[in-house]
């Protein structure tokens, strides 16, 4: 393992790259801060970053009782990606030690797992759904405005790609390179490294949905092209940047527990359901979990949260001896799975136990199917208005609505695509909040 000499296999030391999108060839270095750490906090202090704490995770956002939003989610992410990277970061040290940025993995991957969700428009998954639905609604009226890579993008707006975009994409009025983070970082968070006309392959892990959109395909090019990624065709795809899988597992354990965790809070499920479907993580429990428990046996929530930690730890291990034990199918790009298919034991089966129940318990609550409906409401009516203004803008109706629109998503082109994305780049960027807010006003049920 770790023989990254074969002609078609990527290699850590050029899969590791401190270029950073916007500077190439410009030294940033400091003493200080590494690269990566300053990709970090380029993130955590970016507008958009701050936005996701008023962004839905799944249940309504928090009144007298606190659940997860998109960024207390992603910050969890962040730690628990953080892990894996050092589990990862330790086993390459031993092989690859003269590469100094081997140490930085955990960085890299807590900077992706960090902006992960970025891309997100309001309210959730549905969101996506939403968007998308109002063009395949209009086909005959608007798909000969569009090529057929355009048309892909719009009837199947895509969060993964909207993130890049967010990141890297040079917004009127903002510096080329979006954020300028490094060529590693932006890889790491592109889940499905492939167009639009060829995403949504359920056959293939990298292609289920898509990465990029069309107008953002030189970035991406140049970022595959760098890194040494492995080409699945000619259209554009490739195999992930094997930091993907990270990014991915902890997004995939925080969401899977902490979901949990939230619908107990909520009494969607009862103590005693979710003290078990925890527990059943532990292989053998240790004289320190009793004593602990024990000691809170009077704060149900303080149990949970010990049970919640303890599940996450077991899950953070496996992946990551998951992925030291395929590294060398992953880099030769012959790995199709999540590594969180490969959990064993107890840890598998409680693991399936949660996934099993969450579609009807959880996702399909009542608060939250509550929230999806909201959101299709207040997001169709945004579109129906803006859409319209955005490819009639010389209507005088339509110039007040482009008013609204902020002057860094404002485009001069008379490309339909160029200014449909423009739209859209406003509104999956709202919060929650913003989105009803505007709604209200916008459609006369507030002034």
């Amino acid at each position: 393992m770790g023989d990254n000499s074969k002609v078609n296999s990527m290699n850590w030391n050029q899969l590791l790259s401190v270029k950073r999108l916007g500077l190439e060839g410009v030294n940033q270095s400091s003493r200080k801060r590494t690269e990566f750490q300053r990709d970090y906090d380029r993130v955590i202090f970016s507008s958009p970053f701050r936005r996701l704490q008023n962004k839905t995770q799944v249940f309504p956002l928090p009144g007298s009782v606190f659940v997860h939003n998109r960024l207390t989610h992603s910050l969890e992410v962040a730690s628990v990606g953080r892990s894996l990277g050092a589990i990862l970061a330790d086993s390459l040290e031993t092989r690859l030690s003269d590469n100094i940025l081997i140490r930085e993995i955990p960085s890299i991957i807590a900077t992706a797992c960090l902006a992960h969700d970025m891309g997100n428009p309001p309210f959730g998954h549905s969101g996506e759904a939403v968007m998308s639905r109002y063009f395949t609604s209009k086909e005959k009226e608007y798909k000969q405005l569009f090529s057929d890579e355009e048309w892909a993008d719009i009837t199947h707006f895509e969060g993964n790609a909207n993130t890049l975009r967010l990141l890297a994409h040079q917004f009127s009025g903002r510096v080329e390179g979006g954020l300028r983070l490094t060529y590693s970082t932006l890889a790491s968070i592109i889940k499905y490294p492939c167009s639009a006309e060829n995403g949504h392959n359920k056959t293939n892990i990298h292609r289920k949905k898509y990465g990029y959109f069309q107008v953002d395909k030189p970035i991406f090019d140049k970022l595959a092209k760098e890194l040494g990624l492995i080409a699945i065709d000619e259209q554009g795809s490739y195999v992930r940047h094997p930091l993907v899988y990270l990014v991915e597992a902890a997004d995939d354990i925080c969401y899977t527990i902490i979901d949990i965790e939230d619908a107990h809070r909520l009494g969607v499920l009862s103590y005693q359901e979710t003290y078990d479907l925890l527990f059943n993580f532990i292989e053998k429990v240790s004289e320190n979990l009793k004593r602990t428990l024990n000691e809170l046996k009077n704060d149900q929530n303080e149990q949970i949260a010990v049970l919640r930690a303890t599940a996450i730890g077991a899950l953070i291990q496996q992946c990551g001896d998951a992925f030291i034990k395929h590294e060398e199918e992953i880099l030769h790009g012959e790995f199709n799975q999540a590594l969180d298919n490969c959990l064993t034991g107890s840890v598998k089966e409680a693991y399936a136990a949660i996934r099993k129940i969450s579609p009807d318990r959880i996702y399909n609550a009542r608060q939250v199917i509550e929230v999806e409906l909201a959101g299709h409401k207040v997001l169709a009516g945004l579109m129906e208005e803006f859409i319209p203004a955005i490819l009639n803008p010389d209507d005088e109706i339509s110039k007040k609505y482009i008013f609204l629109i902020p002057k860094q998503f404002q485009t001069d082109s008379t490309s339909p695509y160029l200014r449909v994305m423009a739209v859209l780049d406003f509104i999956s960027g709202m919060t929650d909040l913003y989105a009803v807010d505007l709604y209200r006003k916008i459609k006369g049920l507030s002034l």
